[in-house]
């Protein structure tokens, strides 16, 4: 699928990947922050964030939860409770994927209040495309992407935020590289545009 880097909807119901990503770069978190980008996500999420109980906690995962306690403390990634249609919906999801609850809930919540979802997981997001729309199916690349080209990120801020990315543990480097080599080359593609008319 891809990802068109001129245009991102501004309020996402995100899962626990995608809340792992956001946060694993201060640079990023901050920047989309300041660009309006509004973070929600489920009561399954925040659970499988800071309470599901793990075999072994990295200090990543350790530091990545702090991040999240702050941003909930700041009312960032606001907490919504799912009801019993939403849960219905999660079992009907549920026998057509094999997805975590973070998921699924994430895609119920979504597909209940009409907004994006933010996910980095590719079952998710192909779930997601089918009962959503692609439109409103987005990733933190394609956050990143959309910040080069609206100009919030610099050029100078790419090998900050994927340095401070993979320091987290987190996988998205080589996406973070192409979708800003694509944002770059529709910013192009947009000004020649502007230049021609």
């Amino acid at each position: 699928m891809p990802i068109d880097p001129s245009s991102f909807h501004l309020y996402n119901v995100t899962d626990t990947c995608a809340v792992w990503n956001v946060l694993s770069s201060r640079t990023l978190y901050s920047t989309a922050r300041g660009a309006g980008v509004v973070f929600i996500c489920t009561r399954f999420v925040l659970y499988e964030c800071l309470f599901k109980p793990r075999q072994k906690i990295s200090a990543c995962d350790e530091e990545l939860q702090s991040r999240f306690r702050a941003a909930q403390r700041e009312s960032v990634f606001g907490t919504y409770s799912m009801d019993i249609t939403d849960l219905q919906t999660i079992g009907l999801l549920e026998n057509r994927k094999r997805l975590g609850k973070g998921e699924l809930s994430s895609i119920a919540f979504a597909l209940k209040i009409r907004q994006a979802l933010l996910t980095d997981d590719q079952k998710a997001r192909r779930l997601a495309c089918e009962m959503l729309q692609e439109l409103v199916t987005q990733t933190t690349p394609h956050l990143f992407g959309w910040l080069f080209f609206t100009n919030r990120l610099v050029d100078a801020d790419k090998n900050t935020i994927i340095k401070e990315h993979l320091e987290m543990a987190r996988p998205l480097g080589e996406y973070f590289e192409e979708i800003y080599l694509e944002a770059c080359r529709c910013r192009l593609m947009a000004n020649r545009g502007a230049t021609a008319k």
